[in-house]
């Protein structure tokens, strides 16, 4: 990610790392937070955009990202089954500045299997420092 608002581009593509779905994890996450889940369904959504969130988290640590304003548009395709391996990414989709030191930045969010299709995607609204 380039390091201020101003040097993000439209259409930029950029990978959020992978992660994979941990059989006890799953388990102890419907335990906790999903009863009545059968872990044989795959993970639920919940955890889903947990594992997206995880991603986006770590991901975001090295950007000029100060704060995320918003998450909108969620949509879960698919359960991804125990030992599955997600991989994320971020394309940017508009950018608009806001005074001399930062702007907002909107992208859209994409959690993918091992073949490629979609599980879960999401947009965000996010400022970051110019």
């Amino acid at each position: 990610m380039p390091a201020s608002f101003d040097d993000i581009e439209i259409g930029q593509v950029v990978g959020l790392g992978a992660c994979g779905v941990d059989a006890e994890a799953l388990k102890v996450f419907v335990a906790a937070f999903t009863p009545g889940w059968a872990p044989d369904r795959g993970a639920p959504d919940a955890m889903v955009y947990a594992l997206w969130a995880k991603l986006d988290a770590v991901a975001a640590t090295d950007w000029p990202q100060t704060k995320r304003l918003g998450v909108d548009a969620l949509r879960w395709m698919r359960n991804p089954p125990a030992g599955e391996l997600l991989r994320g990414r971020m394309t940017v989709m508009a950018k608009d500045p806001v005074g001399d030191d930062k702007g907002i930045v909107i992208a859209q969010h994409d959690l993918l299997d091992e073949a490629g299709r979609l599980v879960f995607s999401c947009l965000t609204r996010s400022v970051f420092t110019r």
